[in-house]
């Protein structure tokens, strides 16, 4: 059975209402049958997007301290050692994790621990890519800690499309690993900042599974 986002319950029931709206206005003023049927299509169509982004699919993780899993399903764009100015001021190892409009958009902890910080950044929009996304774009910025990694931070960026962020972490509560942890509309990207020599286990142009692929560990 598929599940879907509790942020997307409002926007499928519009998206509902003007399909069948369409659909049937369609039939009704419209002589053409084969226009009649490319409408519909079209409508249809535009539903099953709708569908399909807010899809919320059960995943389940290894529960396991030592490792971090994917935060989103998208694909990794940047693996690179870069200072972190907002929360580390210091040199921080970074992947960046982009997600496409067909890609599953739910936000999930990487690990498990408590919230050290969490932050929103109002800002622009830049495509999801551009080099200044992360500091420029619209994002919440949200630290985590347990005992075998030290502080974890992980970065959801609005991109080009994206028009809201959602975030559930609150500081000083504990969090466990695989977890809904928020939701990004229509596009974008999440950045994790690790350690200097966290052992990667994804390289440059892979395809991450949000809450269950492991993507580093200790």
């Amino acid at each position: 059975m598929i599940r879907f986002h509790k942020e997307g319950y409002k926007i499928i029931i519009i998206a509902l209402f003007i399909s069948i709206s369409g659909i049937l206005l369609a039939e009704n003023l419209i002589d053409l049958p084969w226009l009649v049927k490319a409408i519909q299509i079209l409508i249809l169509a535009f539903l099953i997007i709708i569908l399909q982004f807010f899809r919320n699919p059960k995943r389940i993780a290894p529960l396991n301290d030592a490792v971090l899993v994917a935060p989103v399903d998208g694909k990794v764009v940047v693996i690179e050692e870069v200072e972190e100015p907002e929360y580390f001021k210091e040199k921080k190892l970074q992947v960046s994790i982009f997600m496409s409009p067909i890609n599953v958009h739910v936000t999930r902890y990487a690990m498990s621990g408590v919230v050290k910080y969490s932050k929103y950044h109002p800002g622009k929009y830049l495509v999801a890519w551009h080099p200044k996304a992360s500091t420029e774009n619209e994002r919440t910025t949200i630290v985590l800690e347990n005992k075998t990694f030290g502080e974890v931070l992980y970065r959801q960026i609005a991109g080009a499309l994206a028009k809201r962020i959602v975030n559930y972490a609150k500081e000083g509560s504990s969090v466990i690993q695989g977890e809904d942890a928020g939701f990004i509309k229509f596009g974008s990207r999440v950045d994790l900042y690790l350690p200097i020599g966290t052992k990667l286990n994804v390289s440059l142009g892979d395809k991450v599974k949000g809450g269950t692929q492991i993507i580093a560990e200790k």
